[in-house]
């Protein structure tokens, strides 16, 4: 059951001491069980009028959760429905079409260590789960009323915009597969009508939508992934191709009037900054912009208008409001001011104002949701995402900057243990996946946690080729995954070592998935800078990457494949860790799960005969029926426990 805590602004930490995250704890062992478990509750979405939520909650199953879409009644959370979807199909995301009636977008599990994969299949629900109506997929024929009228969909479909009237209907994107078209229809979610308003002759474009309804702008990539922008006028006229080489234009939202446009655009390459747009005589305004990352995130209020604010996207995350002004930027700054130490987030607000869903989080704080009601001045703590992590048990993620040897700025993290005064404690590099669509932020993070309550401190640093800093910065990784980003690792650490806060004579690198590829690299383009190396999910032979199914199937993914790491066999072979198993020296630990498809079992499997042919075979972790990460409890909390064994013996623990 949810738990609930109703506090008043001003708020008193002493009065709060056994529920609220913020306040002070004892600081004992963190059992390995507290980190390991799924996120209990995610995703919550407040209904139009206020009176329910809808919340994705992990129920047990055997050795698994599973994700279960859950809504309650307010104020009481009493239960209201359960809408539970077959095994290893997860809802991804869903929003209120009307006061009792949902669009669920369904997803596939590939791992713990990855996201869930939208299927492109909509489905509606009453919040009780009764009346469900299969909107689009490739079920279509079978599973809805109106099968045999439109057959099953080729297509990847996805919820794009929640008409203002909540009248039941949604509009939703449609990527054909086949004809490479994208679509937009309006859809009653009662019946699964259909009535197209766009069609545009490529696939993989999204649709930017006035808050009338019109469509205004198309936008995605091409099968080169170069940035495709087309837009056309009011009064619904033909769509016009816009010009984007050497420029990335993002349109994100309309005023709500629809006579302004926010957008954010990168002209040479730089961190995107926001802008805001008249569309009448196309005069903008630059509301922000930092040289060193695009904004995190922005901050969009009650009232169907643009951002109010955006969240820096460097160290720790710092507000920046549009108009102080604003009354969601005084709300924001009032929440916001409860929480010191603290990030605050607006989730979802009711119809009349007066309802306001708001999450915390921190580096320390996975995050908690509570319901701020505007009449009482109170808020109500709804849910804790992962309600065995206690804040003050966790340890300070350090924001941290550095010049790599080229002079290029580089960024991260250092997440240091409780130790004893003078004690430099072992160090863990924890490159990210990716690695050209992610990056390591401020916020809570796993893995640095677990490994810092077992006494290591962990470098984490945003190499050339991640996200976050604009087209210049990611395409600097590009066809540098065993080189200019290696040296960036390597310099980060000899940083770190640098500083006299750690042992320079005891680092271990561990990554997954891109950064399980990173690590074993690593190992072999410096192997007297580690002491070992653990590789989970990982890629290693970069010829492999090209002859997947995806690869194969997809342009689209084939030429990223070539832009990302080349199509020269001698480079592959340079830059792939099967090929350089000589190099490698100190132990390796691979983990791998036997269903991965995104990094398939055939990379663990060429690396440790690779290293084994060398004389040197790694400790090894299979999990069958895993995919890319883990998700039964007891594999995830068995590799836990081997990368502590693995870390202790290699490089073993603060001393």
């Amino acid at each position: 059951m949810p738990l609930r805590v109703s506090l008043s602004f001003p708020v008193s930490c002493a009065l709060l001491l056994a529920t609220l995250p913020l306040c002070a704890r004892a600081a004992p062992t963190v059992p390995l069980d507290a980190f390991v478990g799924q996120e209990m509750y995610s995703r919550p979405r407040l209904a139009p009028d206020g009176r329910h939520i809808a919340v994705t909650v992990q129920v047990p199953a055997g050795e698994r959760t599973v994700p279960v879409l859950m809504t309650y009644t307010l104020p009481d959370m009493k239960v209201s429905g359960a809408i539970r979807l077959p095994l290893f199909t997860v809802p991804v995301d869903y929003q209120w079409v009307t006061n009792e009636r949902l669009v669920v977008a369904k997803g596939l599990e590939l791992g713990s260590r990855e996201k869930p994969v939208a299927s492109g299949e909509l489905l509606a629900t009453d919040l009780d789960g009764k009346r469900q109506e299969y909107l689009f997929g490739y079920r279509m024929y079978a599973a809805s009323s109106r099968g045999t009228r439109y057959g099953d969909d080729d297509a990847f479909s996805y919820l794009e915009f929640i008409p203002r009237e909540r009248n039941g209907h949604a509009l939703v994107t449609s990527r054909l597969w086949d004809t490479r078209h994208s679509l937009l229809y309006d859809t009653d979610t009662r019946n699964a009508k259909r009535k197209l308003l766009a069609d545009l002759p490529l696939d993989g474009l999204g649709f930017l939508v006035q808050n009338d309804g019109t469509p205004r702008f198309a936008y995605g990539s091409g099968t080169d992934n170069e940035p495709v922008l087309f837009r056309r006028d009011a009064a619904g006229g033909a769509w016009e191709r816009m010009q984007t080489s050497g420029t990335r234009y993002l349109p994100l939202a309309f005023s709500r009037d629809d006579r302004q446009l926010m957008a954010m655009v990168s002209k040479d390459g730089e961190p995107d900054s926001v802008v805001r747009e008249d569309l009448a005589t196309g005069k903008r305004v630059t509301l922000f912009a930092d040289p060193v990352a695009a904004p995190q995130t922005l901050l969009f209020g009650a009232d169907y208008d643009l951002p109010f604010g955006a969240v820096s996207g460097t160290g720790v995350p710092r507000v920046v409001y549009f108009d102080a002004d604003d009354a969601n930027a005084r709300l924001h700054k009032l929440l916001a001011q409860q929480f010191p130490g603290s990030q605050v987030g607006f989730d979802g607000f009711s119809d009349d104002g007066r309802l306001t869903l708001f999450h915390v989080s921190s580096d320390r704080d996975p995050g908690s949701w509570y319901l701020f009601d505007k009449t009482s001045g109170k808020a109500d703590l709804l849910f804790s995402s992962m309600e065995a992590i206690y804040p003050d048990d966790m340890a300070e993620r350090r924001p941290i900057s550095l010049r790599a040897r080229d002079g290029l700025e580089l960024h991260g993290f250092l997440t240091m243990p409780a130790h004893a005064p003078g004690v430099r404690p072992p160090l863990v590099l924890l490159p990210h996946g990716g690695p050209h669509g992610d990056h390591d932020t401020w916020f809570f993070d796993v893995d640095a946690q677990f490994l810092a309550s077992r006494g290591y401190a962990v470098l984490q640093v945003n190499y050339r080729g991640s996200s976050g800093r604009g087209p210049a910065f990611r395409q600097a990784g590009y066809r540098e995954w065993g080189g200019k980003i290696q040296d960036d690792l390597v310099d980060a650490v000899r940083w770190a070592i640098a500083q006299g806060e750690v042992d320079g004579e005891r680092v271990c690198a561990y990554g997954t998935s891109f950064g399980g590829y990173a690590a074993l690299m690593l190992a072999a383009r410096a192997p007297g800078l580690l002491r070992c190396a653990v590789g989970y999910a990982g890629i290693y032979d970069l010829n492999l990457l090209a002859r997947t199914d995806e690869a194969r199937a997809d342009e689209r993914m084939a030429n990223a494949v070539a832009r990302y790491v080349g199509t020269d066999k001698a480079e592959l072979d340079r830059f792939s860790p099967v090929a350089q198993a000589a190099r490698i020296t100190v132990p390796v630990l691979l983990v791998h799960g036997g269903k991965d498809k995104r990094a398939p079992l055939a990379h663990a499997e060429a690396m440790r005969a690779a290293l084994a042919r060398e004389g040197r075979p790694p400790d090894w972790f299979l999990a069958p029926t895993e995919g890319h990460g883990f998700y039964d409890t007891a594999n995830r909390a068995e590799f836990y426990r081997r990368l502590e064994a693995f870390l202790g013996k290699h490089i073993g623990k603060a001393k």
